[in-house]
């Protein structure tokens, strides 16, 4: 489920961002870049488990970045560029990772510092030489780059962006991948959450009720799934750092704009923002007309808690008496179900 683009009104979410909070002190990384044509940027920084849970930002000036993350041990994360670009690094505490490349073509970054970096610009490089690859053909190259270098942290990253964050994954092959991983990846908070969610996806089976779940409004309200009585409801969980949940959004708003008359069907959007101020932000750029929920828990959220969710945007869709009628559904088929 890929990626967002915030370009528009990008300079006054950098402002909301910087006042909502700054950088934890402790052990850091260095980082440095050299990004051709790119002038000045904030860029947000989203880890990939819990060992780096929040969102930090660095700062890029007249094309240059010279800043420091806050770690204190190795961790993957995204760097999202102000134009939504995304690009995978690895830090650790006193590492320099150095970046270089061109505005233009900011997924394609050359990354050093460490092994995992270098193994990072390896696989870009491969998989530039596809072409314009289709979805199949990228994950065959992830497949074999996991199967050849079963140690590295990379394999997480490949994981999730071509395994996991894509509609309706195919959780047998996940499996397979994980298999042969080896060192201290089997170890790592984002590996043993996946292998909890490949054994709990049974939560998310059609037929099944939904869980009791409780979450809170802008204004401190309780929101839970028994104040839709009666309705068919379409539970959204997305984040305003997350590119495919804002791109999702512009279906989910066709959506809402066909069937607010339906007394039937009422919508329920949950954030996994930590941040009041990026998600109510996020809201209200992106037009978000139905019921916004959000606890400041992020992946801690209690509804991704009971179901096991670990892929964003995830939607479910529950009957009138909160019997699951299916996940990450098209709108067409949620639309469909509704109507029989």
């Amino acid at each position: 489920m890929k990626r967002f683009c915030m370009i528009l009104l990008w300079p006054v979410f950098c402002v909301l961002l910087l006042s909502c909070g700054g950088k934890e002190v402790g052990p850091a990384a260095r980082l440095s870049g050299d990004f051709e044509g790119l002038g000045d940027d904030t860029v947000l920084v989203v880890g990939l488990d819990r060992l780096f849970d929040r969102v930090d930002t660095l700062l890029v000036h007249d094309g240059r970045l010279d800043d420091t993350l806050s770690v204190d041990t190795l961790v993957a994360v995204r760097l999202i560029f102000g134009d939504g670009t995304e690009y995978p690094i690895y830090a650790d505490r006193r590492q320099h990772v150095s970046l270089r490349g061109q505005a233009g073509n900011l997924r394609r970054l050359e990354a050093t510092g460490n092994a995992d970096n270098d193994l990072q610009t390896a696989f870009g490089r491969s998989l530039d030489s596809l072409g314009d690859a289709s979805v199949a053909a990228a994950q065959d190259l992830a497949e074999r780059f996991i199967q050849a270098h079963p140690a590295s942290l990379v394999c997480l990253y490949l994981l999730d962006t071509y395994f996991v964050q894509v509609p309706r994954p195919d959780y047998d092959r996940i499996a397979r991948l994980i298999e042969p991983l080896r060192g201290d990846l089997k170890d790592r908070p984002y590996l043993t959450d996946l292998q909890e969610a490949l054994e709990e996806r049974k939560k998310q089976a059609v037929g099944r009720t939904i869980p009791f779940f409780q979450t809170t409004d802008a204004e401190g309200n309780r929101v839970m799934r028994s104040q839709f009585k009666d309705q068919y409801l379409l539970v959204h969980l997305w984040a305003s750092w997350n590119e495919g949940s804002r791109a999702a959004n512009d279906s989910l708003r066709a959506l809402y704009r066909r069937q607010k008359k339906n007394k039937r069907f009422a919508m329920l959007g949950i954030s996994l923002d930590t941040d009041s101020c990026r998600w109510q932000e996020a809201v209200g750029r992106d037009t978000l007309e139905w019921k916004q929920a959000c606890d400041l828990k992020g992946w801690k959220t209690d509804i991704v808690q009971k179901l096991a969710v670990r892929t964003l945007p995830f939607w479910i869709l529950v009957d009138k008496n909160g019997r699951i009628l299916g996940t990450d559904l098209t709108m067409r088929e949620v639309e469909e179900k509704i109507a029989n």
